[in-house]
């Protein structure tokens, strides 16, 4: 019996959706529950496991296009399910066999050529060991740079005469955006337009917060399995302050304020799709352990497409960390229809001015942007100001170790 899997309902706002790369190709052998496709959504990219055991017959959606929910993307024959695999010997031309065993995905065999990693080399956490585009992506940043050639002498001038028409490969590719970039895309858009957006900086002395993490970080890790890292301190500061400036955990809906007595904090975190904001619940009531736990889970899920669309709907204010990529100042936008957002950046060593001396000290810059609606300067910069006296003096909040 041939079964059709269709594209299932992944939210109520989900409608369209783009089958993101196939795992699995016509001909495998796969188990109910098995992961065959990667799907993207506006919201995040999930995996579409096999309903039933069986045979691929029939791949009726290439990957990159658009389907809506309901959709069939691909035929399974079940009286088939108890044949053999495919050999090894024969894999999809779409993949490239690596000597873990494991086969690498299309994307992922693009970063490693460009980066000249040999894919014999890698180890690949997808399902099955494939080796994903996040693999390669690691792989990549690892890889030693390539010594620069020497160059040659100089020839002597020559003058040539320019042509007349342009050489070399000047075609365009038209790539579709996925779902997750075109939806980043409309609430950007949508942020600008909809809200008075002001953002105002201030810098932090990192130091304080630096010496007792090393101070720490042995007794806090032992004993709640997980790094003690920047963002708790962050997150902690953040729910604090939120308490002095409500506003900004408040939105603007219609002639309406909306107030709130709950902190539901999204943390800005790259997923390799694009950007993703899962939230921490009532995050006012988390100490330290419960913020880094639940961070790096999510973290964890995010870049192997297993969040939940739950978790990425409902904050009330956004903590985004641009420093992790070498950030060292940006203006942030809100998340619509929040109406704050903190930007945190690279810490820098730069000279500063200490009771009277030059000294060099660890700084990092700090940016809030806010709804100028329903959050005034005097607001946004005490918010701000808030933030930096705790980060410099972390000993006013309690950590758990």
């Amino acid at each position: 019996m041939a079964t059709e899997v269709k594209v299932p309902a992944l939210g109520e706002s989900i409608t369209e959706v783009q089958v993101a790369d196939w795992i699995r190709k016509v001909g495998d052998i796969v188990a109910v529950d098995e992961p065959i496709a990667e799907i993207d959504s506006d919201k995040a990219t999930v995996e579409l496991p096999a309903p039933v055991a069986g045979k691929i017959i029939e791949i009726k959606v290439e990957a990159g296009v658009y389907c809506n929910v309901g959709d069939v993307v691909v035929v399974i024959d079940e009286t088939a399910a108890g044949e053999a695999p495919a050999p090894a010997e024969t894999p999809a031309a779409s993949e490239a066999p690596a000597a873990t065993g494991g086969p690498v995905m299309p994307a992922a065999q693009r970063v490693l050529d460009q980066a000249g990693v040999d894919a014999a080399t890698m180890a690949g956490t997808g399902p099955g060991g494939r080796v994903l585009k996040e693999d390669a992506q690691q792989a990549a940043k690892s890889a030693p740079a390539t010594p620069p050639t020497p160059p040659a002498a100089p020839a002597p001038f020559v003058p040539v005469p320019m042509p007349n028409t342009l050489s070399g490969d000047r075609a365009e590719k038209v790539v579709p955006m996925s779902p997750i970039r075109r939806r980043i895309a409309k609430r950007l858009v949508e942020a600008q337009h909809n809200a008075a957006l002001l953002t105002t900086f201030n810098e932090i002395d990192m130091g304080a917060v630096m010496d007792m993490r090393k101070r720490h970080k042995d007794a806090f890790l032992a004993r709640h399995g997980v790094k003690l890292g920047f963002m708790s301190f962050f997150t902690r500061a953040v729910s604090e302050a939120l308490l002095q400036v409500p506003n900004l955990n408040g939105e603007v809906r219609g002639q309406d304020i909306i107030e709130r007595n709950y902190h539901d904090i999204g943390i800005a975190i790259g997923s390799g799709k694009g950007l993703v904001v899962p939230v921490l619940r009532d995050a006012q009531g988390m100490g330290f352990a419960e913020i880094e736990q639940r961070i790096a889970d999510l973290a964890h899920r995010a870049q192997n497409k297993k969040l939940d669309l739950s978790e990425l709907e409902g904050g009330t204010f956004t903590i985004s960390n641009g420093g992790v990529y070498g950030s060292l100042l940006s203006t942030p936008i809100v998340n619509p229809p929040q109406s704050g957002v903190l930007g945190l950046h690279a810490i820098q060593d730069r000279a500063m001015v200490v009771d009277g001396e030059i000294t060099v000290r660890p700084m990092m810059y700090v940016a809030l942007t806010y709804d100028h609606r329903l959050v005034d300067g005097r607001e946004g910069v005490s918010f701000l100001k808030h933030i930096k006296e705790v980060i410099e003096a972390p000993e006013r909040l309690m950590l758990e170790i």
